[in-house]
């Protein structure tokens, strides 16, 4: 079994996500739902995200509408340009993405902007035929992969947001003027996006509903290198890759040879990568992997996807894009208002520029589980994840020892009086031995029993999920106790 269907187990078993609609023949692929457990780390997740990024850099947040106009995309030119090559098989009408179907068949990388012309070129070369009835291929197309939907009773043409970025770009100059902006300004939304992926799979990794954390850092073009609080940050060692080889280096270092763009860019990916190394995430499984011209996406100058290597390969969890001013000049042109603002370090009028973060939440908490997952061969191959304290979906397990000789209702106190503050689980079900085992199964970090002795001299065992280990604390410490756990 391999590490991806081992994760995949354990959603399934303990309430982490699972597919929507899993009762129904028809349930449509690539929607996929959280449980109980899922939905705590999942906030605890973007709680992180929000102390590590939002908070410490002053940025503002937002939430914003899920169905936008069509104008909107009109100016961002996801109408034209949002779209994945796609191939039909002329005789049972099956419907293959045409770059990752080659890419499968002959290992020959296809970037994604490759022309039509040239995927029907490779084709022909290769002699595929449709992997379902060995038929012919039509010529490849496109297909634009936004949700459309129909406004009120005249069914207004509007769409499901792509991406959550375009909600962030319309509501700038509304955002800059009533928050009394300053450049360089981030602005953050966290919610979900839609996109009608051809062939969505592997759970959490490829879906049509999903997840971003966003951020949209807004610049004066003319000052990407004078930013003071690069100094915070200069010395931080980033893993950059051009996809076939490593460097590690600062990113001081990177600004000098030329391999970070400005010190705007850099102190941003040296902020994601403090993020994600506070994750659990294995650092040196990760990469800042800068993109050739024919990788990026349509609006972006410069772009790095910020990479973890898993057992089913290098995903991609993070996407950041210097989009220039190519967002907001197209939503001015498109709405005929201004989105010029006043830098008022120099009182000039400016055309910001943008720098983005994009994460994929979804695909973060699938890559934060499997670099989690231990199995604990020297004692009773126990299955264990190995989550940080302040992002397991649960802190503290409360278990009696017995369920008898009022073991039970004092625990019962301990629980109530500690749920108050903790995300606490009471259990009195089975052996002691195997609630350790549920509790270690979901990343609870520590359990706490009662015993007989707790009955004479109020102190509990609290026992270490990792290392097993155990020691008495009184009842009247456990909250201080736990308090010190969830220190980042």
């Amino acid at each position: 079994m391999t590490n991806y269907e081992q994760i995949m187990k354990l959603a399934l078993e303990r309430g982490f996500y699972f597919q929507s609609c899993e009762i129904y023949a028809d349930a449509p692929a690539g929607f996929w739902e959280y449980g109980p457990t899922g939905v705590n780390m999942k906030n605890k997740f973007i709680e992180l995200w929000r102390r590590e990024l939002v908070r410490r850099d002053g940025m503002m947040e937002i939430d914003g509408s899920q169905i936008m106009s069509r104008s909107v995309f009109v100016a961002s030119r996801h109408i034209g340009n949002f779209t994945d090559p796609i191939i039909k098989c002329t005789k049972c009408n099956s419907t293959f993405r045409a770059d990752r179907y080659i890419t499968e068949r002959t290992m020959e990388k296809v970037p994604e902007q490759t022309s039509d012309e040239d995927l029907n070129t490779i084709i022909k070369k290769y002699d595929l035929h449709c992997s379902k009835c060995n038929g012919e291929f039509g010529g490849a197309s496109r297909f634009n992969m936004m949700f459309n939907v129909g406004i009120g009773p005249s069914a207004e043409e509007a769409f499901l947001r792509p991406e959550t970025c375009q909600t962030i770009f319309v509501d700038f100059p509304r955002v800059f003027k009533t928050m009394r902006g300053k450049l360089p300004l981030g602005i953050a939304q966290v919610g979900k996006s839609f996109r009608n992926e051809i062939a969505p799979r592997q759970s959490l990794l490829r879906l049509r509903e999903f997840y971003q954390a966003e951020i949209e850092v807004f610049c004066n073009p003319n000052k990407l290198n004078e930013l003071p609080k690069f100094e915070e940050i200069k010395h931080t060692v980033l893993r950059l890759s051009d996809g076939t080889s490593f460097t590690e280096i600062s990113a001081e270092e990177g600004i000098e040879k030329g391999l970070l763009p400005n010190k705007l860019v850099a102190y941003y990916l040296a902020l994601l990568k403090e993020f994600y190394e506070k994750t659990g995430i294995d650092i040196q499984r990760s990469r800042f992997r800068r993109l050739q011209d024919d990788e990026k996406a349509f609006y972006a100058s410069v772009a790095f996807d910020y990479e973890v290597e898993t057992s089913i390969g290098w995903l991609e969890l993070v996407a950041c894009n210097y989009r220039s001013d190519y967002d907001l000049k197209g939503h001015s042109a498109t709405s005929k208002q201004s989105f010029e603002v006043i830098d008022s370090s120099e009182q000039v009028k400016i055309l910001p520029h943008v720098f983005e973060m994009s994460i994929g939440v979804d695909r973060s908490l699938y890559t934060i589980l499997e670099h989690s997952y231990f199995e604990d061969y020297e004692h009773e191959n126990r299955i264990v994840l190995k989550l940080k304290p302040y992002l397991a979906p649960i802190l503290v397990g409360v278990l009696p020892l017995m369920s008898k000789d009022g073991l039970n209702k004092k625990a019962e106190e301990i629980y109530s009086d500690l749920k108050l503050e903790f995300d606490t689980f009471y259990d009195d079900s089975r052996s002691i031995g195997r609630r350790y085992r549920r509790l270690e199964e979901i990343g609870v970090p520590f359990a706490v029993t009662v015993d007989k002795i707790t009955l004479e001299d109020n102190t509990v065992t609290v026992r270490q999920r990792d290392t097993m280990e155990q020691e008495r604390i009184n009842v009247s410490k456990l909250r201080h106790f736990f308090q010190e756990a969830l220190q980042i």
